[in-house]
């Protein structure tokens, strides 16, 4: 049984994953003993020595309590056992009825883009009404709510922290708003029906073109009072509760008011938040608890400023800071695509924990612009080199990954990756490493020059003619030459063109080192 003064309440710290690590010198005397840095393989470049700060010892999306613990558990999950039974019958009954309320107020609503006529809406309590059913066939037989929520005239958009598929049920309940969610959600059985009916905003996030047209949306909806407020979770996907994620700035674009809502799951043998757990473990979980404790908590309106200097990034921080302030938790730079990052690399290398391959992404994206759609194809060149149990890689798997051999230059390459001198890199440092490079003025115009002194008289480049040229920087057996040969000849048509040559360099910008010995003088390169 949850109780809420022992974890998540309002005054109790949530910072109990923070490690601090403190990094010792060994000294000799009064002087401290320090190592000469190798050397850099990117002078050529301008690009200085890699530094990359230590990643964050926190995980985010970790919950606490995956599986059972201890005999009080086991014993609660044998006396509550009728009790689920009859949850699971409530919990069905109002699935269904919610439907049919749902599929009846939707009869006949050609139009989409319009809101609601006013017996659909009344119609659609029904529906709520099966939401707090379903709550409280989940264990939350009363929820204790602080503040409220803002007139609709006054607060159009409403933004809340997302830790549990919980959260969307309660708001639905309690606000009945319109969504912005991803497409997958409209094929989900019984959900995409309701979810039509609250008039959900789509929007596919690796899309421009997608996230353009759901801010457009926002905006038009928020505009209108005959449309209901509109929802967002600006974090992305959800977290365990006990950090907060960075924020997207869909719901800030527009420049309307925006009220924060904060919610809190406050537990002590059970953590509610959908982090490294199944949606059918937390739902049996949830089942089988006495009850579960949740708190909501609407929080005073943030207006956007009339300064010029109140950008939707300021606006965000500005609301990602009362909220943090409000739950008592740190803020991260974590986002959506660290869930990303460590579910593929879950399903490749079929380990429980690859926390380690997070790379808090909103900080690599606003440091080294690389985008989350880039991340993971980096992600990708990663595991081709059959990382270890750690998630690092070794010099060995990284020069035979690329062809590159065991030759001088090689180990430049690999020790400019790792910064921590331990013999191996993890892919935090492979991405940063490679974005690192890319992002140096000169590399574009670096990458044409090389190209230009290597392109035959047909503006190509052959298999012998790449042996050739780096003959003198690798040892050039067969199959190094064949391996870079593949890498670089991108359309397969066993000639790299210029475009093959940039796009390779695009994804694998490291490789430039290879045409050191081409480019003469990099400051009278002309950038491309």
């Amino acid at each position: 049984m949850s109780n809420p003064t022992t974890n998540g309440d309002l005054t109790s710290p949530l910072l109990s994953d923070v490690i601090l690590t403190i990094s010792d010198q060994t000294t000799n005397g009064d002087r401290a003993t320090t190592t000469s840095p190798p050397p850099n393989p990117y002078d050529f470049l301008g690009a200085p020595p890699l530094e990359i700060a230590p990643p964050s010892p926190i995980d985010p999306f970790r919950n606490h309590t995956p599986g059972f613990r201890g005999l009080y558990e086991w014993c609660k999950i044998l006396i509550i056992l009728p009790v689920v039974a009859l949850r699971l019958v409530l919990f069905g009954l109002c699935i269904a009825v919610g439907y049919v309320a749902t599929w009846v107020a939707l009869q006949g609503w050609k139009d989409l883009s319009l809101p609601l006529t006013s017996w659909r809406r009344r119609l659609m309590w029904i529906t709520r009404i099966c939401a707090r059913c379903i709550l409280f066939s989940f264990g939350y037989h009363w929820i204790k709510r602080k503040g409220k929520p803002a007139p609709r005239e006054l607060a159009p958009i409403v933004v809340s922290n997302h830790v549990s598929y919980i959260d969307p049920i309660y708001y639905f309940y309690e606000l009945c708003p319109t969504i912005v969610a991803s497409e997958s959600h409209d094929s989900m059985p019984f959900v995409g029906t309701i979810i039509r009916a609250m008039q959900v905003i789509y929007v596919d996030r690796f899309s421009p073109a997608s996230r353009k047209f759901a801010v457009n949306e926002i905006k038009r909806k928020a505009a209108s009072n005959n449309f209901p407020r509109v929802m967002l979770f600006p974090e992305g996907t959800t977290s365990n509760g006990r950090f907060m994620l960075s924020f997207q700035h869909g719901a800030f674009v527009p420049g309307f008011p925006v009220q924060p809502v904060v919610v809190r799951y406050p537990y002590v043998h059970f953590d509610q938040s959908w982090g490294n757990i199944s949606l059918a473990m937390l739902m049996f979980r949830m089942f089988t608890q006495f009850h579960n404790f949740m708190e909501v908590e609407y929080l005073p309106v943030v207006y956007p400023l009339e300064s010029k200097h109140d950008s939707a990034t300021h606006f965000a921080e500005r609301t990602s800071n009362a909220m943090a302030s409000a739950l008592n938790v740190l803020q991260t730079s974590y986002a959506y695509g660290d869930v990303m990052i460590v579910s593929k690399a879950a399903e490749v290398t079929k380990q429980a924990d690859c926390s380690n391959y997070m790379v808090e992404m909103a900080w690599a994206k606003n440091m080294f612009d690389v985008k989350t759609s880039e991340t993971l194809e980096f992600l990708d060149q990663f595991l081709s080199m059959d990382p270890d149990s750690n998630g690092r890689v070794g010099f060995h798997e990284f020069s035979t990954a690329f062809g590159l051999g065991c030759c001088p230059l090689s180990e430049k390459i690999f020790q400019y990756f790792d910064v921590e001198h331990k013999g191996s890199i993890s892919f935090r440092q492979y991405l940063v490493g490679s974005a690192h490079i890319r992002m140096q003025e000169t590399f574009w115009g670096s990458c044409a020059t090389a190209f230009e002194k290597c392109k035959n008289t047909s503006f190509q480049i052959s298999f012998n003619e790449l042996g050739d040229v780096l003959q003198s920087t690798i040892p050039c057996t067969d199959h190094n030459v064949s391996r870079l040969f593949s890498i670089f000849d991108i359309d397969k048509d066993k000639l790299i063109s210029r475009d093959d040559f940039m796009t390779c360099l695009n994804k694998y910008p490291f490789l430039i080192a290879l045409f050191t010995h081409c480019i003469k003088d990099p400051c009278l390169i002309e950038i491309v």
